[in-house]
């Protein structure tokens, strides 16, 4: 790539998450026909402002699978106190595809594996495989799980509150709001658990302590090798910390293990397939017309000359669009 060419952008939509965040944010719709398309309609508000925002020239979506995943087989209470996912919400992911197919947008799912696990093999073999090896990735997520992927050339456009409101993380964005590096984030689930994901951690060891115990030691690998071998540092820990962390290091190991996202899901991944803009208007807009989306079909025109604007900049981008995200 030479100094004056525009990398590719990626954008990797966690599919689920994005649903699932839109159908608590808004208001319940129903179609002429008396189906459920609230959470539709948010997903696509989130998919139109990531697009009017980030520019893509590649655009995919992951998907969860029903059934167990090889989490559960390490685990067995992994998840175990999330209640099942309403109909309500269930019944609208067919149509969530359906819209994606409309708009030529591949979608990937694997039983056995998360979504996080196929986005964090997308955003893996992207640049590894494929023709442009200079790929910046964004991960559009309604949670923050994703945040252990990032690196100096994986985002994380995360919703804040409701749909509308987002925010753009990077490293630095990261390490000020938990005062950890993305990737001591596996480390921190490791130590602190995760409740939504019933991952226990080291029972008894709060949030702030976690913080402390990373930043001091870097990863859960080091803390446990300084406390085995009595360094100085490890004695400086308070006697009642230093037994809780032993006395629980499988449970610690096991949560790190069930945190980490896999980078090596069984998919079929082809980059060009994911190219953004070559669906057909009137297939869209008669979906959008079907599921009673009119002020989406007025915004369709946005979608189209923002297509135009990315194409135009794609070898002669000025310095400050270089910049404005990375």
């Amino acid at each position: 790539m030479t100094k004056f060419q525009k990398p590719k952008r990626l954008i990797i939509i966690d599919a689920n998450s994005i649903i699932h965040r839109a159908f608590h944010a808004l208001p319940s719709l129903k179609s002429k026909k008396g189906k459920h398309t609230g959470a539709v309609y948010g997903f696509l508000l989130v998919l139109f402002k990531a697009i009017r925002e980030l520019r893509p020239d590649f655009i995919c979506a992951c998907f969860d699978t029903p059934g167990s995943t090889f989490r559960h087989k390490k685990f067995k209470e992994y998840k175990a106190k999330r209640p099942p996912t309403p109909k309500e919400i269930s019944t609208q992911i067919p149509t969530v595809k359906e819209i994606l197919q409309a708009f030529k947008i591949p979608s990937f799912e694997t039983q056995g594996f998360e979504a996080d696990d196929i986005i964090g093999t997308v955003a893996t073999l992207a640049p590894r495989r494929q023709v442009f090896p200079e790929i910046e990735t964004v991960i559009l997520s309604g949670d923050q799980d994703l945040l252990q992927l990032i690196n100096n050339k994986t985002k994380v456009f995360t919703l804040r509150k409701g749909v509308k409101e987002t925010m753009l993380y990077g490293q630095d964005e990261v390490q000020k709001k938990y005062g950890i590096s993305p990737q001591q984030i596996i480390d921190f689930k490791g130590l602190r658990g995760d409740p939504s994901d019933n991952i226990p951690g080291v029972t008894g060891i709060g949030k702030k302590t976690t913080q402390l115990l990373l930043q001091k030691f870097g990863t859960l690998e080091n803390l446990y090798k300084e406390l085995e071998e009595s360094s100085k540092k490890a004695q400086g820990l308070k006697p009642k910390l230093r037994k809780l962390l032993l006395d629980y290091k499988e449970q610690a190991f096991l949560s790190k293990n069930l945190a980490t996202i896999k980078k090596d899901a069984p998919i079929e991944f082809n980059l060009k397939k994911c190219s953004w803009g070559k669906y057909d208007d009137g297939e869209v807009l008669d979906k959008l017309k079907e599921l009673g989306f009119k002020s989406l079909m007025k915004r369709l025109p946005e979608l189209e000359e923002q297509k135009k604007k990315t194409k135009a900049k794609e070898t002669t981008p000025s310095q400050k669009e270089n910049l404005r995200l990375w």
